[in-house]
């Protein structure tokens, strides 16, 4: 067992240990020092082989990376098209008459563009400066907008059909991701109802909406004007619904499937690029180009859409092939069995809460749920798989874990960035630890709720 205790050790050293000079802290270093020892205890010394098992993670995660980039491209023509103006505008004519409605009306849009962009730091940051002066006006403090745009965004970013999240989970679980993500489409609902509903009696405490924030325009009339920039989302809308309808066992209505097959048909069984062939991928790449036809979108450029969005993948990506040669180096050296076999022998209850606990742990350290992902459900998943857990169940559950416990303290990443968007708008101060607070109760709901899902359901 010393081949899966060293690797998983000094992974969370070096993650927890910030002040191990040079490396602490360090999530690409601790990946890859992971992978590595895995590899050394599992007496695989060849370069070569080396290089072959950091291919195989790559190719594991393809459909994950490549899904990561050409959603970031597909955010950057929806800023373009102006899309997130009138989807806000909308929610806000048509929920926000009262101001705990103007409340849930932010909350929507939010999770909305989170749903479709799934990324939930792009979203918090684009579209929930748009949110920021509506909420001061109705009695928010700073700490409680941030909270507000943090909830809205990270659990948007979970919700179908874009799900970072939910697409990680299920590659790493080994789950078919068409299940858990209709799954997700119970579980999500169910969480934001709770959570929306409790922040907006918490926080709201006036009766009357200010003058100037009650709506000139119906939701209709703006839905009317801008309609057109709603066009790749309604696409994309209607691709999912086709594909995960109550038809799709018994008739493919998939268009995306049939469009691109000739291009699937080639790329199958080529390492990496096979990702290619992943329907959400192409769905993402068939949207992009429907955006493109837009003279907005144009105007602005292929070329400036394209590396702007790259380079938002860039961090997240780094990571990535990291993850890749431990995901790699711990299936070329067994790792991944021997912890199979050995929580065959450990109490289901024991292995629930640890996996969880552990999970927590990582994401309050690093703030990152894809990162908490690969380092923790990496082998927490297969371990559960491996007393009998359905696959698509470990990921549903494992993936609301992860986002909830990237947001715990003290290293929320997405409140970092949020504090000092909201500071900037309302020109006052916001604590950055009475932020984390304010959006814990709802977080830790987030997170318990995945715990039961290990257990109830």
């Amino acid at each position: 067992m010393l081949g899966v205790i060293i690797p998983i050790f000094l992974l969370l050293v070096i993650v927890l240990g910030k002040k191990i000079p040079y490396i602490g802290g360090n999530v690409h270093i601790a990946l890859l020092v992971a992978g590595s020892s895995a590899l050394l205890m599992g007496g695989i010394y060849n370069p070569v082989d080396w290089l072959m098992a950091w291919v195989d993670g790559l190719d594991r995660l393809s459909w994950v990376i490549l899904i990561a980039i050409f959603g970031m491209i597909y955010a950057e023509t929806q800023n373009a098209m102006g899309t997130m103006e009138v989807v806000l505008d909308s929610c806000r004519s048509a929920f926000g008459k009262s101001p705990r409605g103007l409340y849930v009306a932010s909350m929507l849009a939010m999770i909305i563009f989170g749903a479709l962009l799934g990324e939930g730091l792009s979203v918090a940051t684009v579209v929930g400066v748009l949110c920021v002066a509506p909420l001061a006006d109705i009695g928010l403090k700073g700490e409680q907008i941030s909270a507000t745009l943090v909830l809205g965004a990270l659990l948007g970013s979970l919700c179908p059909p874009m799900s970072n999240g939910i697409v990680l989970s299920a590659s790493l679980c080994n789950a078919n991701y068409n299940t858990v993500l209709k799954w997700s489409f119970i579980s999500m609902p169910l969480c934001i109802a709770v959570i929306t509903g409790f922040y907006a009696y918490k926080y709201v405490k006036i009766k009357e909406l200010p003058e100037h924030l009650i709506p000139e325009k119906s939701a209709g009339q703006i839905l009317k004007e801008g309609w057109k920039t709603l066009i790749p989302m309604g696409v994309l809308l209607i691709i999912m619904i086709l594909r995960f309808g109550p038809w799709s066992s018994t008739v493919n209505l998939d268009f995306v499937s049939f469009l691109w097959r000739p291009l699937t048909n080639v790329v199958s069984g080529i390492p990496f690029i096979s990702g290619m062939a992943n329907l959400i991928v192409l769905s993402i790449i068939t949207v992009t180009i429907i955006a493109f036809f837009f003279k907005t979108v144009r105007q602005r450029g292929f070329n400036d859409i394209v590396k702007v969005g790259f380079k938002k993948f860039l961090p997240c990506g780094s990571v990535q092939a990291c993850c890749a040669l431990m995901l790699g180096g711990f299936y070329a050296a067994g790792v991944i069995d021997k912890i199979s076999a050995w929580a065959q022998t450990l109490n289901a209850t024991v292995l629930k809460l640890g996996g969880s606990f552990a999970m927590g742990l990582m994401g309050m350290v690093t703030g990152s749920q894809s990162t908490t992902q690969s380092t923790i459900l990496s082998f927490f998943g297969p371990a559960l798989n491996s007393i009998g857990m359905l696959p698509e169940k470990t990921a549903l559950a494992g993936s609301h874990i992860a986002m909830a416990a990237q947001a715990f303290p003290p290293s929320d990443l997405c409140t970092i960035v949020v504090i000092g968007l909201v500071a900037g708008v309302i020109n006052k101060k916001v604590d950055y630890v009475k932020s984390m607070l304010q959006s814990l109760p709802g977080f830790l709901f987030l997170y318990l709720f995945g715990i039961g899902m290990l257990f109830f359901f």
